[in-house]
């Protein structure tokens, strides 16, 4: 029974940490079956996460600090997807006033509610980093994997060799979050594989509401080829890098201060 109520506690945390994923995907859906009025529907779902990253910064939900992140990741997120619609990987055909080379702007916060996610989850289950690589190694695999996103259309692949590399650098490293007051660890390499994985059911529900649509799903929507989740796994990865790094640089800032402080009194 113990272990029940601690499994609903990690759940409803998770959940939480997934509002705004989850009002993405509900407006996908909503605007889908009732079409608005006014607005073609890629600038509805625009409005409609610009109002809800409005109200969760003003309830408290999301901080200052972490709006700063996920605004980081609109941006890394809206790259990714002006060069991969040019380059005819996904497309999104429906019209809009908000569309910048093909991509409608409401696409960035698909990326950035990945971000919004970790760092709720985070902040909620008082994530701990156990054994994390050092910055000099950390930084440049994630920018290796990051621009692989784009190189492998002119050159090698070598999303296989990150991958190793991903498991040899992290192969000791842990996260430690707590529940209900207990502690709990796991090896940091299952994190990106669960995560990776959520995020490709995700993307086969997004897909199936129109959110984007690969070359296969032009005359009827079919099921995202699994190999998609490696790929969502190495963004998932490169994005938990970059929350990690900030939130270890933000740590180091507070605790300099809290010492300064400490030294004055």
């Amino acid at each position: 029974m113990g272990a029940l109520k601690q499994l609903v506690r990690f759940g409803w945390q998770q959940a939480l940490s997934c509002v705004f994923p989850v009002v993405i995907f509900a407006s996908l859906a909503l605007t889908q079956l009732i079409p608005l009025p006014w607005l073609p529907r890629y600038d509805w779902l625009l409005l409609i996460c610009l109002i809800m990253q409005l109200w969760m910064l003003k309830s408290g939900l999301e901080t200052k600090d972490e709006l700063k992140v996920i605004t980081v990741f609109h941006f890394i997120g809206l790259a990714l997807e002006w060069f991969k619609v040019h380059m005819g990987s996904w497309s999104y055909p429906e019209d809009a006033y908000t569309k910048i080379f093909n991509v409608p702007l409401y696409s960035g916060f698909m990326y950035a509610s990945v971000a919004s996610y970790l760092c709720q989850a985070w902040r909620r289950l008082r994530v701990e980093l156990i054994r994390w690589p050092s910055a000099p190694i950390v930084i440049p695999l994630t920018t290796a994997i990051y621009l692989n996103f784009f190189t492998h259309h002119y050159w090698f692949d070598v999303r296989w060799i990150l991958s190793i590399l991903v498991i040899v650098v992290f192969w000791r490293a842990a996260v430690s979050y707590e529940v209900g007051g207990v502690r709990y660890r796991m090896p940091l390499a299952l994190s990106f594989v669960l995560i990776g994985f959520f995020i490709w059911i995700a993307e086969n529900i997004a897909t199936y509401f129109g959110a984007w649509e690969y070359p296969n799903q032009s005359d009827t929507w079919r099921l995202v080829h699994f190999g998609k989740a490696h790929s969502w796994l190495l963004l998932v990865i490169v994005s938990f890098l970059i929350v990690a790094t900030l939130k270890r640089v933000k740590g180091r800032s507070n605790a300099r201060e809290h010492s300064n402080v400490n030294r004055m009194l």
